[in-house]
């Protein structure tokens, strides 16, 4: 910093046209030379620039032209006697066009955590990655790691700040604390929701039908791996936009671990095998 302000001195920029981590309205509180050179996160906007209004006729309005994304997944997360399972498709979609059958929804935070995605693939990664950048610097500063509870929390508050600004978020922040297996939902517009159970994607209805009708507090281990895996496969089934394999993990007392792999047409043959 000594030779950035030795080097730098005289370069001026707007105050009012960044926006920081944490309020896409606030104003840099450092000095005016901050943008671009700053390494500080933040998102840079011309002075004046709202970019909620910009973007209201090309989404509710009446322009013409509107920025409608076709979003296409299955992700789904319960907690019971003995932790919390997860599980998702891994097909991942540009519009009506399939662009990988092998995309990992499920983003691994820490060791006790796990986020899934859902919506735009490139907001759900910049944001939980963030996320996890701060839990890191969390357990740096207080010698322990961040809640399920608090990380949720965080998520939600960064997200809040950028509300009607075109993102696509629906996660679920899943993990183990102090006080015992935590399941929270997060979506763009800042909303924080915990239950036992979630789905979220253009499949969750079919995911919600089967673990409704299979769901107990007492599902042994290998009943809930059976409950999670079946519930992916039906709404793969049904939905076009799911499939490619269900990646499943379980989140346990001393951590997380990644149960299987398995691709929606060994399964489909395996169910099928069941029914004769």
């Amino acid at each position: 910093m000594a030779l950035f302000d030795v080097c730098l001195p005289s370069l001026s920029w707007p105050q009012d046209c960044t926006a920081s981590l944490f309020g896409a309205k606030g104003k840099s509180t450092s000095r005016l030379y901050d943008p671009p050179y700053s390494t500080s996160p933040g998102f840079i906007f011309p002075p004046g620039y709202d970019t909620v209004a910009f973007l209201k006729p090309y989404t509710t309005g009446d322009e013409k032209v509107k920025l409608e994304f076709n979003h296409g997944t299955t992700t789904l997360a319960f907690k019971f006697e003995h932790g919390v399972i997860v599980a998702v498709d891994s097909r991942a979609s540009a519009g009506k066009y399939i662009s990988t059958q092998y995309a990992n929804k499920v983003i691994e935070i820490n060791p006790y955590l796990l986020g899934t995605m859902s919506g735009s693939a490139a907001d759900c990664m910049y944001w939980e990655r963030l996320l996890a950048q701060h839990c890191r610097i969390y357990r740096l500063r207080n010698k322990e790691e961040i809640s399920v509870s608090a990380a949720s929390k965080l998520l939600s508050n960064m997200l809040s700040e950028y509300r009607g600004m075109g993102l696509s978020i629906g996660s679920m922040i899943c993990g183990w604390d102090k006080k015992g297996p935590g399941l929270y939902y997060i979506d763009e517009s800042g909303t924080r929701l915990s239950n036992y159970m979630f789905s979220t994607g253009s499949g969750s209805s079919y995911a919600y039908g089967v673990m409704d009708s299979g769901w107990r507090q007492d599902l042994s281990v290998l009943e809930a791996y059976d409950l999670a895996q079946r519930a992916i496969y039906h709404a793969t089934h049904r939905d076009a936009y799911s499939g490619g394999t269900v990646n499943m993990y379980h989140m346990k007392k001393d951590g997380w671990i990644k149960v299987s792999q398995e691709d929606v047409g060994e399964l489909h043959d395996k169910y099928a095998e069941e029914k004769k």
